[in-house]
């Protein structure tokens, strides 16, 4: 049994807990070590606290679950078959009764729920997520290693973006030439859909990359990560086409001034709250606080959205092993927007920044 399993079991015991059924990708894939997008059909890791897990997917995909290194039982299901009643075989054969189960409240949909409420009416259903969020804050050697190599690939994405910016061309353009370069490293997933942004467009924090093409004066926003051996990176990067104005330049330098003291504040027992403020007020007291929306940053991995959030009513204490994202923005409508991220990991002493690409006002 592997030491994830184990402490997820262990975990069991003392909740009195006789079922864990974990359904999101990447639970599974922390727990079996097999990752897949399973679409509409299901996926499932059942986990007991003294019996043998098992691990349901399509059948299709039962060769994959073995290759990836999962040694106890694969329920495969095929189209045409009722995958919950395979399911229900599989927990009977191992429990007499079931009276707690624990699920993922925020992944299990209706629909699912209700499967499995059918072959388990008298059960009570507990929230797994925050003992899952616990195991998998924390990140293992091996963990920080991939990570890493996932770091470095962002890294090099932006130096490509960055050489691809020429007049005339679109932030498509310039998007699909950071992916194609990638595509030859090996990559097959992005961390989630790629942003190039340019002028005014990178005033949303979350926009949409089109036809609108680079002019000199503008900054260039590029926000991206990749998925590397299933582990995630997320850089954001903006960078000066030309000469800019004062005013670009004055919210740029505020935001790196920002993203520098959260970098400098951050070390084992200093809260995500503290983090967050000291950017946050470096930002409010420049003037623009109204426009820097979001929080800080945010837990990585697995996901490129983990738990913790560094936001400023977050009084959780960083703690060494921890990934997550420093990124503070300002968004100005109709002027700029300037964001600055990097991956960092906290050590004994402080913290250590994965993402590379330098932060000192880059003009192309």
């Amino acid at each position: 049994m592997n030491k994830r399993l184990s402490n997820l079991m262990e975990w069991m015991k003392q909740e009195e807990i006789d079922l864990c059924f974990l359904t999101s990708s990447d639970s599974v894939f922390y727990f079996s070590g097999f990752h897949s997008d399973p679409h509409e059909r299901l996926l499932g890791l059942a986990v007991f606290q003294d019996s043998e897990p098992f691990l349901v997917c399509p059948a299709m995909e039962k060769e994959d679950v073995k290759n990836a290194g999962w040694t106890n039982e694969i329920v495969g299901h095929g189209d045409t078959d009722n995958a919950w009643e395979l399911v229900n075989q599989a927990i009977t054969k191992r429990l007499n009764s079931v009276s707690k189960i624990g699920i993922e409240k925020e992944h299990l949909n209706v629909e699912r729920f209700e499967e499995i409420s059918k072959y388990f009416p008298k059960a009570s259903f507990i929230p797994a997520e925050q003992k899952i969020r616990k195991l998998r804050l924390v990140k293992d050697e091996k963990e920080l290693s991939i990570i890493k190599e996932a770091c470095a690939l962002a890294d090099f994405a932006i130096e490509v973006g960055c050489s691809e910016i020429a007049e005339g061309k679109t932030e498509l353009d310039v998007l699909a030439a950071i992916e194609f370069e990638l595509k030859k490293k090996g990559v097959n997933e992005m961390s989630f859909s790629t942003m190039v942004l340019t002028g005014v467009n990178a005033a949303s924090p979350h926009g949409t990359p089109g036809l609108t093409k680079m002019q000199k004066g503008d900054l260039v926003l590029f926000d991206l990560g990749v998925v590397w051996n299933g582990y995630c990176s997320d850089i954001t990067r903006t960078v000066a086409f030309g000469d800019i104005n004062d005013k670009q330049r004055e919210i740029y330098e505020t935001v790196l001034k920002a993203q520098l003291a959260a970098l400098e504040v951050s070390k084992p027992g200093v809260t995500c709250a503290e983090v967050d403020s000291t950017a946050r007020n470096i930002i409010r007291e420049a003037g623009y606080g109204e426009y820097f929306p979001h929080r800080l940053g945010h837990g990585l991995g697995i996901s490129v959205h983990e738990f913790p959030s560094l936001t400023e009513t977050n009084p959780l204490p960083l703690e060494k092993g921890m990934v997550f994202t420093i990124e503070p923005g300002i968004y100005v409508p109709g002027v700029a927007g300037v964001r600055i991220e990097d991956d960092v990991v906290v050590t004994d002493n402080g913290l250590e920044i994965l993402t590379k690409f330098p932060k000192e006002l880059q003009v192309i």
